[in-house]
């Protein structure tokens, strides 16, 4: 099973690749559950529908109740520069908003190397080998 939200296939060089991760305070949790339970209508569509996106997680923080964890995968500038214009964008800000949100602390990375974890023996590797 493939990992990305598109054809794995499809995956530019990784020197383009852009990590968006970050976390959504809400004032409450039950706001930050319903938030997320509610998502999906504008998760799925950039998922399945915007090019370049090649991974879209919205999902609860197990250890703070009010928090929310963002992580998303684009292939390169211009597909995030396209999601950010895009209405699934704006659609999710607001959404956000009905449920009290407080602040969000987002933050993206453009990658230049990418390795699998473990290797041959099923180790995890800090080096990319």
């Amino acid at each position: 099973m493939s990992t990305f939200c598109g054809d794995e296939a499809k995956v530019p060089s990784v020197s383009q690749m852009i990590v968006l991760a970050g976390t959504a305070e809400f004032a409450t949790q039950e706001g930050r559950d319903a938030c997320l339970a509610t998502s999906g209508q504008y998760q799925e569509p950039a998922r399945t529908s915007e090019p370049g996106c090649l991974a879209y997680y919205f999902c609860p923080d197990p250890v703070v109740g009010t928090r929310m964890v963002v992580w998303e995968l684009w292939a390169d500038e211009a597909s995030l520069a396209a999601h950010f214009a895009h209405p699934n964008y704006k659609n999710m800000g607001q959404h956000f908003a009905k449920f009290d949100f407080i602040q969000g602390n987002f933050k993206k990375y453009r990658v230049d190397k990418m390795g699998d974890v473990y290797d041959e023996t099923f180790t995890p590797r800090a080096d990319f080998f």
